[in-house]
């Protein structure tokens, strides 16, 4: 079992920023791409950004220009720092990975943009 764990989600005012991780066990060779998802209540999870391990990376329209996706291959971490926030950026978001023994999603941390 691969387990993933998010963190870094909170309240923050609208513009301000926040910097998501998620960690991944067990080897980083069996790593593959990594993603960031958000999901409201009643929609389907959204794909925002993911990262290869070559570092190739592929955002959503929504979050271009605002939104940078990195990872660590070494720490099977992937960032997520968010800029210029929005109220409709409030959201769960989940952390995926993709691993040779399958997909694997995290629990998601809650971001919630709100003056």
């Amino acid at each position: 079992q691969v387990q993933v764990v998010e963190s870094g989600g909170g309240l923050v005012q609208p513009g301000g920023s926040l910097r998501l991780s998620c960690a991944a066990s067990g080897s980083s060779r069996s790593i593959y791409t990594m993603g960031w998802y958000r999901q409201a209540p009643g929609n389907q999870r959204e794909l925002l950004a993911d990262i290869t391990t070559g570092g190739s990376t592929n955002y959503a329209d929504s979050v271009k220009g605002r939104f940078t996706i990195s990872r660590d291959n070494a720490k099977n971490t992937v960032y997520l720092q968010m800029n210029s926030l929005k109220p409709e950026d409030t959201n769960v978001y989940y952390c995926k990975v993709a691993h040779e023994k399958g997909v694997y999603w995290g629990q998601g941390t809650q971001v919630t943009v709100s003056s």
